[in-house]
């Protein structure tokens, strides 16, 4: 059987044991990781996630239980091969960066070669390569001081990547950016884990950053509570002996239809207790979600309950804009017309595009890819459209899930995708989704 490249067995991480503060960060947490994974642990504040990442990195002593990489215990390394396993095989990125205030962004990457006593024009010329991709060799002679956070992390993700270690731990990675360079460093990552084949450990509390990762270790009061799977890059024995498909799937009837297990591995909180007529109120959240700008908690509940009936088909779409824009006191949302209009107008296309889709032929899977194209402002050569709209018919038709459908829509065109942008990608999968939800039916089961 193949062996993981980290096995974590029962870690316990115990501060001021014995005493009245104890703190246990860590309590029997076990957990297998395999080359060329990308593997996120998420959680909230303070559940043991970033302890867990420092345990594997060997930064973070265990009081009990074992860290085994490449089959070698780190508690049980001499120093001088500590250092040798820092230096080769783990790369680390930070939230806060660590860049050498007093250095160049250049001499920044080039700093752990320097330890290994590497040639100056050796590890230099590795730097310049890693800065050129990431689009910030231009900064090279500045200090960190005069770069952007974004830029501050492309400079971190060089560093650790410079001396082409098997390994990249990222410990909140996205905590200090805005949002575009944020999504331009979790680009990276996917691209290092997919080109690179580096295998990816990332810590994150951002549950819109799980959808990247290949399993989501999920933490909680120090412990490990569970593992989603999106896409299994394990051994193919180890799927065997542990088949779990992301939540509730594994011990789920066999009545569950195909098309509401992939909704399943889309929209977490959707459980089977909310199939059938339970379905409508999860399906008016979501699309609160999906199409909603700032309101106040009263405005968006208002409105949501207003959904729920335009769901049941108790109300139309004219009377839907009508309470709307309905004072709340009069039993409407308290919203501006302007907004009201555009809302439930919105509202409106995405239900219609439900209908659509599930009438199964030509005609509808042209006039729902059409709407997807207008959307999403979507720029399709002939070819491209054709590839665009066959994976969208597997989609349709659940012979894909919104996973298979991001890579192939994803993936270039040599190797036979659509070859959009990430951003773009991510437009397509959640109308699509939303669209596919709205579409589920209870008779469908």
């Amino acid at each position: 059987m193949a062996e993981a490249l980290i096995k974590v067995d029962q870690l316990r991480v115990i501060y001021n044991q014995g005493k009245s503060n104890e703190v246990r960060s860590l309590d029997g947490v076990s957990v297998e990781i395999y080359a060329e994974e990308y593997v996120i642990i998420y959680g909230p504040s303070g559940c043991g996630k970033s302890t867990l990442l420092y345990g594997i990195s060997g930064l973070q002593a265990p009081t009990y239980g074992d860290v085994v990489v490449n089959g070698k215990n780190l508690a049980k390394m001499t120093k001088k091969e500590k250092v040798q396993f820092h230096q080769t095989n783990i790369g680390m990125v930070f939230q806060a960066f660590y860049l050498i205030d007093t250095l160049t962004v250049l001499d920044n990457v080039c700093l752990p070669k320097v330890f290994r006593g590497e040639n100056l024009a050796e590890r230099r010329e590795a730097a310049m390569r890693l800065l050129q991709r990431f689009g910030i060799s231009t900064q090279a002679d500045r200090f960190p001081s005069q770069l952007s956070g974004g830029q501050k992390q492309r400079v971190s993700i060089a560093r650790a990547l410079v001396n082409d270690p098997q390994i990249i731990l990222a410990d909140e990675p996205t905590g200090a950016l805005d949002s575009e360079s944020a999504q331009n460093v979790l680009d990276i990552f996917k691209d290092i884990n997919g080109t690179d084949k580096k295998t990816l450990i990332m810590v994150t509390h951002n549950p819109e950053h799980l959808v990247y990762a290949d399993r989501i270790i999920h933490m909680k009061d120090g412990k490990k509570v569970r593992e989603d799977i999106n896409t299994d890059k394990r051994p193919i024995e180890i799927k065997e002996k542990n088949e779990k498909v992301g939540i509730e799937l594994t011990n789920a009837p066999e009545k569950i239809s195909a098309e509401l297990r992939l909704l399943m591995r889309t929209f977490k909180d959707l459980s089977l207790k909310q199939v059938g007529v339970l379905l409508i109120p999860f399906k008016a959240k979501q699309l609160m979600t999906h199409i909603l700008s700032q309101l106040t908690d009263e405005q968006t509940s208002a409105a949501e309950s207003l959904l729920k009936e335009l769901l049941f088909n108790n109300i139309d779409n004219d009377t839907l804009k009508t309470k709307l824009d309905l004072d709340m006191e009069k039993g409407g949302a308290g919203w501006n017309k302007l907004r009201a209009i555009s809302f439930a107008n919105r509202a409106q296309e995405i239900i219609e595009n439900a209908k659509v889709i599930g009438q199964h032929d030509e005609k509808s899977l042209i006039i729902f890819t059409d709407y997807l194209i207008r959307i999403c402002q979507l720029k399709l050569d002939a070819e491209a459209l054709l590839r665009f709209r066959a994976f969208m018919r597997l989609r349709i038709e659940n012979k894909i899930d919104r996973f298979g459908l991001e890579q192939k829509l994803d993936a270039p065109r040599r190797n036979g995708g659509v070859g959009l942008y990430r951003g773009t990608v991510d437009k397509v999968i959640r109308e699509t989704e939303m669209i596919m939800l709205l579409s589920y039916s209870a008779e469908s089961h």
